[in-house]
């Protein structure tokens, strides 16, 4: 049981339900229980909506970016966002086994591979990655845009991770377990 209401926009504040409006209509008329625990802050869900929107045209694509969420979903035992990911991962044309080897960190590609471990180093490590992270990922050919997105994308993820793990919002997204 969640730890807050899961709110109805039904009786939700004029602006809240607007955004849930948003939301229930890019989730083909649901409103996941995420946003409906942070739709009691209006900033956060303001904030948590308008970040996923930025990073819906950003430089790392919808499948990379969902592998991401994935690796830092299951290294943070997040078992909502892992649900959600996955499900949305496989949305955006990944096959199950790369949502699998997405969780440790892996990809067939050694430079999404390196991109993924990046992504999990930061999380981890709360920032502090080595030195040399970065000027290898740019040598692997990535770019400073996409550098700096995934670091975004991982700041995002933690924020989402904490908020469905403090809440205990229940996942609404079928199941997956970690590998991690």
């Amino acid at each position: 049981m969640t730890r807050v209401p899961l709110i109805d926009p039904a009786a939700a504040q004029p602006a809240v339900a607007a955004t849930l409006g948003k939301i229930e209509s890019a989730f083909g008329g649901v409103i996941p229980n995420m946003f409906r625990a942070t739709a009691n802050s209006p900033a956060a869900l303001k904030s948590m909506w308008a970040s996923f929107g930025a990073f819906s045209t950003g430089a790392l694509g919808a499948a990379l970016t969902e592998q991401i969420a994935v690796a830092v979903a299951d290294l943070n035992r997040c078992a909502y966002c892992l649900a959600a990911h996955t499900a949305l991962g496989q949305q955006a044309g990944l096959d199950p086994a790369a949502l699998t080897a997405a969780q440790q960190g892996r990809a067939d590609d050694p430079k999404t591979e390196a991109l993924l471990g990046f992504a999990r180093d930061l999380a981890d490590r709360r920032g502090a990655v080595d030195e040399q992270a970065v000027p290898g990922l740019l040598a692997l050919g990535w770019t400073e845009e996409q550098v700096v997105e995934t670091i975004a994308q991982v700041a995002l993820n933690l924020f989402t991770n904490t908020l469905n793990i403090a809440l205990e919002v229940p996942v609404d997204f079928p199941e997956v377990p970690f590998r991690s």
